[in-house]
């Protein structure tokens, strides 16, 4: 296990019980420890959903949410939420 691994488990921890949470998301949340590296409490919904589609990618090309995030229903944005929230919380638990 890496660093980056390590901080993904640390975000998957600091979701809200009950979010699903794709099978088979290690990449995934790596690419989420990546943007709480880099962007902390900074990091945005619409990095969050970009995270989600280069992973995505690579899982279902064809996905019909793989668009920028502006050009998504409200919806469909609210789905990046708690993923956003669990970042910004362990960012804050790792500068402590």
């Amino acid at each position: 296990m890496n660093y980056l691994d390590v901080d993904g488990d640390l975000i998957r921890s600091c979701l809200p019980e009950g979010t699903g949470v794709p099978e088979d998301s290690k990449d995934l949340f790596a690419l989420y420890a990546v943007l709480m590296r880099v962007k902390g409490a900074a990091t945005q919904a619409a990095d969050v959903h970009d995270a989600w589609s280069a992973w995505m990618a690579r899982t279902d090309p064809e996905h019909e949410s793989i668009r920028p995030f502006d050009q998504l229903s409200p919806a469909v944005q609210a789905e990046d939420l708690p993923f956003l929230n669990a970042i910004h919380r362990a960012a804050n638990i790792r500068e402590h």
